[in-house]
């Protein structure tokens, strides 16, 4: 199971690694469209009392032959991490013989701009080794806002929604990536993909966006988003309607899952839901609040 923003980047490099070619055409950098794909061990300790591990390893064949990809996803600067890439590469190079090339994947511009390097190690007077990573980041992954360039690539909307997650336009991707998912249906990949945003986005101030979009329509999502929503409000409000024998349980976990998805209540509006006891109507009040945009959708042909 995918637990981390960290672990989630580099699971969706996994799932399709051709997203990274297709950023990289935006950018018109030389790198071919991969024929076969194989994951690689991501332990990289040898005989010694250090373990060494890497985010994720490819082995890429294209036109042109094949290449290792080593995928590493920076949150922020770390001064030691140009010594551990350098390791990284030279290992896998002396392990199997095919030449290297490294990915940093970063959710902001400054993190990118430092992992860039180039990272020159040895003396001054004459560097031995050079790492000079590919970068992936807010500078130069596409904002992928329209639905129909969204449906046409979902994982590189996804990493464009990942990347872009401290944006001042990640509202505008969001949106797009939920309306591609919800049009590609309660599919296997609509759920996956799903997943990994939400745990890419980490806390950044988009999760929030994203969830009340996810919570609009949670017909489909699997999600831990959609699977709160439930806990916590529906299931929970209905139990406490059947232990305590009335409609007092529902009426509260209708006004907290309305709470949590941050619908605005008024007070007669508060007053009426719990003063009903028609458990029946309390129950289509909590169907239709899972998808409701304001407080007047639950009432939808009530007079």
């Amino acid at each position: 199971m995918v637990r981390s923003p960290h672990e989630a980047m580099h699971r969706l490099f996994q799932h399709d690694p051709g997203v990274f070619t297709r950023a990289f055409h935006e950018l018109a950098l030389p790198f071919d469209d991969p024929l076969e794909v194989a994951l690689l061990s991501t332990d990289l300790t040898e005989a010694r009392p250090i373990e060494r591990r890497v985010d994720t390893v490819m082995r890429i064949v294209t036109a042109r032959g094949p290449f290792l990809l080593l995928v590493e996803a920076q949150g922020d600067k770390d001064p030691d991490k140009p010594a551990s890439w350098a390791y990284y590469l030279s290992h896998l190079l002396a392990k199997f013989g095919l030449p290297p090339g490294l990915l940093v994947v970063c959710q902001d511009q400054s993190t990118a701009t430092w992992a860039a390097g180039p990272w020159q190690l040895g003396p001054p007077q004459w560097s031995s080794l050079v790492v000079r990573p590919l970068m992936l980041g807010p500078h130069n992954v596409p904002e992928v806002t329209d639905v129909e360039t969204a449906a046409a690539d979902i994982p590189l909307a996804a990493l464009s929604a990942i990347t872009h997650a401290k944006a001042p336009g990640i509202g505008a991707i969001l949106k797009a990536l939920v309306t591609a998912l919800r049009d590609i249906g309660n599919t296997d990949e609509a759920q996956l993909f799903a997943e990994l945003t939400e745990l890419g986005l980490g806390n950044s101030p988009a999760i929030e966006t994203w969830r009340k979009l996810m919570s609009m329509d949670l017909s489909f999502f699997r999600s831990e988003t959609s699977q709160r929503l439930r806990a916590e409000g529906v299931e929970q409000g209905r139990a406490e309607g059947i232990v305590q024998g009335h409609a007092e349980g529902i009426a509260d976990g209708l006004l907290r899952v309305l709470d949590r998805r941050g619908i605005v209540i008024d007070d007669d509006t508060r007053a009426r839901i719990k003063a009903c006891t028609d458990q029946d109507r309390l129950n289509t009040w909590i169907d239709r609040s899972l998808t409701a945009i304001t407080i007047a959708d639950l009432f939808t042909d009530e007079t």
